[in-house]
């Protein structure tokens, strides 16, 4: 199984949980299995038309699936992926 980060404002949605486990032999896969196992999560990440939300990164050991396959990026059981969230800033 894969090992999840999920950030700080979607763990209420993980029992608080910082890491989990998912399988799926694509991103997009390990996100549906993510809802099956956390209800509402996939709607934090994706949009009404199943994309990755433009403020959500998705990292598969440290790329960016955008520069990768997007959600039909390969996962390996041995990888890490990272949900991160974009921070804007400002003065």
């Amino acid at each position: 199984m894969a090992t999840i980060r999920i950030p700080t404002p979607l763990r209420k949605l993980t029992q608080g949980k910082e890491e989990i486990t998912a399988t799926g032999a694509t991103i997009g896969a390990l996100i549906a299995s993510l809802e099956a196992a956390y209800p509402g999560l996939k709607e934090r990440i994706c949009d009404d038309s199943g994309q990755v939300r433009r403020f959500v990164n998705i990292f598969a050991n440290d790329e960016d699936i955008r520069f990768l396959k997007g959600l039909e990026t390969p996962v390996k059981d041995s990888d890490e992926i990272s949900i991160v969230p974009a921070i804007a800033g400002g003065r």
